[in-house]
């Protein structure tokens, strides 16, 4: 299935700025409200079901013999027409 980006920002930001937008999907998710991205004129808004799936990956990208770069990535992920899918692999844990 080929992939369309419908929004896509990348910026260098403090901590502390990420977890204020961090925290601002989490209480949009809390609240069962949908989640508008926005920088400059591009925008989207989402309307996460009550059950999306949610992935967690730790990546590292580059020769496996030199640096490279390391990714924390969070991924909320559910089918458009509304279904929902049972893709659970184990109780995620965050230290």
């Amino acid at each position: 299935m080929p992939e369309e980006v419908l929004f896509k920002s990348e910026s260098d930001l403090p901590r502390e700025e990420i977890a204020s937008y961090l925290r601002s999907v989490a209480d949009k998710l809390d609240q069962g409200e949908t989640v508008t991205l926005k920088s400059g004129s591009e925008s989207v808004t989402m309307d996460p079901p009550a059950r999306p799936t949610f992935e967690v990956k730790a990546e590292r990208e580059g020769p496996a013999d030199g640096p490279g770069e390391l990714s924390i990535e969070f991924e909320l992920e559910w089918d458009e027409n509304g279904d929902e899918t049972d893709a659970g692999s184990g109780q995620l844990e965050i230290e």
